[in-house]
């Protein structure tokens, strides 16, 4: 798309070099190194040495002659900031000051700057930056200040502060991020607007900064007050910044601003892995810098140090498909390995089974757990392998957030079901009656005692109308309460039991589902979380067998916890968004279905598919050695019919044949929706003695 200028290399160092570049770095890398004074874009291919590359052309800058004071280096995270200050340490720690050099994340380096120059804004020298909880007292505050009357409706504190921040960094005003953001809230948007703003004059007034304040004023630093510009221009001649497919707007322009006039500006990133356009990524900084920066180099390392030349071949089929890119492909330093396997199994019950068996023989032939990932899309498609992880005892930690049955709007859904179980389970009873507005401790506590109170052989719905537990609940209360005495009356009988999956559904449409979506963004899946909860509970033929399971899995995470965080062989399931960075011997990726991945309100436009295709792209080269592409054909049955899925559009992309770069493993049990499997994939007949692979 870009063609690379032919670069001018630097001169050479003002003396004698103390690294040898050559033997240390590849052809591609040294290029990149030895580069002309920016600006310079390195489009680095995963696992390609970017960090290398950035490290070693700061080192070079300094041999030349360039002070410490005057580099400045950006990372995103503090892990990131710390390798980075390692590394340089080690190259050039032996004849230049390192502490001297300014660098650290895009928040910790404009800290730094605004503790010298923020009075020019007005601020006070003592500024105090506020925390996530900070920031939200905060926000709690301006709402009562603004006497909003009680209304549920009104977004929460930490959502409107989410607003704020998603303006801030994109750039936009906070109306147009309600409007694409949380159409819900539209109708309330004078009163969000407000609090928004009132919360940004008292931060003002009070000389008090949250984190995204930090970016923000240092961009008004740049360009409201020369003076400053000046200064910082005089004093950061070089800049280099990694990750930089993940900036946002704000930080794109204030990476511009910093470099000023000298354009000496190097950026390290790779297009390809731009997957985070929900925080607030902009893809288009990166694609976009050589028409903001003419006459840049553009550099691109495709060298691969880490994964096999077989997971390669596929990765590279994959992302060949996306249109907007820097065409590279990725060729391997490893030597050859095994094929990657596409595996299309019967259901996700299947899909699960077979996974936690393949990770088991690979323990057994001596891989530990630890060496081993199963990624997905989404949280929710961890769901069937949590459980069966947990009935063959396998350890494993969940990078994607916590433990899907340990989510509080899960226990929220299974506390209706416990309690329909067990009218005695006075946890699963507060949990629910305290979600009533108006309903606090001390009404859950005299409704409980009521409850316990009234005679045996009452169902629950009958309890909950008597009128000892009625006069509890206060008259504000009254309408909420009556919806759900409803509900858990219809619950509770005795044929609803039987259909554990209906149960669930039942709570959604009872009144759950209609308030999450008053907390929903485009990317919420807590509403997907539960269909698919529904969908697993349809496997088990009453209630209390299913309740029984899920407490298996509590039972085994708890006793995990008491383990603490020591270190073990554990295994790690992750969404593909966490796994970026990070690297494996062996990978699973899971539920490669369209819908599932890529996730259907993905593929709206051609940028989000593109997007989708990139974070398929970054699953497949988290591998090292092994990669299998998981996917069910078919869903359980639901009235007694399967519903076939369709394989992943990414699968169907790749060549097959000959050249193909994966083999299919085909299962017995698969042969049973043979007939209606959809065409891309092919089909091939399975063996007489069970499973075989096929090229």
């Amino acid at each position: 798309m870009v063609s690379p200028p032919t670069s001018r290399p630097l001169g050479p160092p003002s003396g004698p070099s103390r690294i040898d570049y050559a033997r240390l770095l590849n052809e591609e890398q040294l290029r990149a190194v030895e580069a002309d004074a920016g600006p310079v874009l390195v489009i680095a291919g995963a696992g390609s040495g970017k960090t290398r590359t950035l490290t070693f052309r700061a080192a070079r800058r300094l041999e030349q002659g360039l002070s410490p004071d005057n580099l400045l280096l950006l990372t995103f995270t503090n892990k990131a900031a710390r390798e980075m200050t390692r590394r340089m340490a080690e190259l050039v720690g032996g004849f230049v000051d390192v502490g001297r050099l300014t660098g650290g994340t895009f928040h910790h380096v404009a800290h730094a700057l605004l503790r010298e120059h923020a009075t020019a804004l007005g601020y006070s020298e003592r500024f105090t930056v506020l925390d996530r909880q900070d920031a939200r007292d905060l926000m709690v505050s301006c709402l009562a200040e603004r006497k909003l009357k009680s209304d549920k409706r009104f977004p929460r504190p930490e959502l409107v502060l989410e607003l704020v921040s998603l303006a801030t960094n994109l750039q936009q005003a906070v109306s147009e991020v309600l409007v694409d953001r949380r159409p819900q809230f539209v109708p309330l948007a004078p009163e969000v607007l407000a609090t928004a703003a009132l919360y940004r004059q008292r931060k003002t007034r009070l000389h008090l900064m949250d984190f995204d304040d930090l970016l923000l004023n240092l961009k008004r630093l740049l360009v409201e007050q020369p003076r400053v510009r000046a200064l910082l221009a005089e004093r950061f001649h070089a800049v280099l910044v990694d990750e930089y497919q993940d900036t946002n707007s704000l930080q794109g322009e204030l990476v511009d601003l910093l470099a000023g006039e000298r354009r000496d500006l190097t950026v390290v990133g790779d297009d390809c892995q731009s997957i985070y356009s929900f925080r607030g990524a902009d893809f288009s900084n990166i694609m976009g810098f050589p028409e903001r920066h003419p006459g840049c180099a553009v550099f691109t390392l495709t060298r691969n140090y880490r994964s096999t030349p077989e997971v390669l071949q596929l990765a590279n089929a994959a992302i060949v498909q996306n249109t907007r890119q820097f065409p590279k492909t990725l060729v391997s330093e490893r030597a050859s390995g095994p094929r990657p396997l596409v595996v299309p199994t019967l259901d996700a019950a299947e899909q699960a089974t077979w996974v936690a068996e393949r990770i088991q023989t690979l323990q057994a032939q001596g891989q530990p757990l630890e060496s081993m990932a199963v990624l997905y899309r989404a949280h929710n498609h961890g769901l069937e392998l949590q459980l069966e992880l947990t009935r063959r005892g396998l350890p494993f930690r969940v990078r994607s957030g916590v433990r899907f049955f340990e989510q509080p709007h899960v226990k929220d859904v299974l506390a209706h079901l416990r309690w329909v179980n067990n009218p005695r389970d006075e946890l699963a009873f507060r949990r629910v009656v305290r979600a009533v507005p108006g309903v606090g401790p001390t009404t859950a506590e005299r409704l409980w005692t009521s409850l316990r109170a009234l005679p045996e052989g009452l169902s629950l719905g009958e309890r909950l109308v008597h009128e000892d537990v009625r006069r509890h609940v206060a008259k504000k209360s009254l309408a909420a309460f009556e919806r759900l005495t409803g509900l858990m009356g219809r619950l509770g009988r005795p044929e609803a039991t039987r259909d554990p999956g209906g149960l669930i559904e039942d709570v959604l449409s009872g009144g759950y589902a209609a308030r999450l979506a008053l907390e929903a963004t485009p990317e919420d899946s807590r509403e997907d979380d539960l269909r698919r909860l529904a969908e697993l509970a349809r496997r088990f033929e009453d209630l209390p067998r299913f309740l029984s399971e899920l407490a298996l899995v509590a039972e085994f995470a708890a006793k995990e916890a008491l383990q603490g965080d020591a270190p073990g062989d554990v295994l790690t399931l992750s969404s593909v968004h966490q796994a970026k960075g990070l690297e494996w011997r062996s990978v699973f990726v899971l539920w490669l279905v369209d819908g599932r991945f890529p996730m259907s309100q993905a593929t709206r436009s051609a940028e989000e598919e593109e997007e989708e295709r990139r974070l398929f792209y970054v699953a497949t080269t988290r591998a090292r050695d092994l990669l299998a592409l998981v996917y069910p054909l078919s869903v359980l049955p639901r009235e007694g019919e399967r519903i076939v899925l369709r394989p992943s559009r990414f699968l169907d992309e790749l060549p097959t044949g000959e050249g193909g770069p994966y083999d299919r493993l085909v299962l017995p049990s698969t042969a049973a929706v043979r007939g209606v499997l959809p065409p891309p994939l092919g089909w091939n007949e399975p063996g007489p003695e069970g499973s075989e692979v096929e090229d």
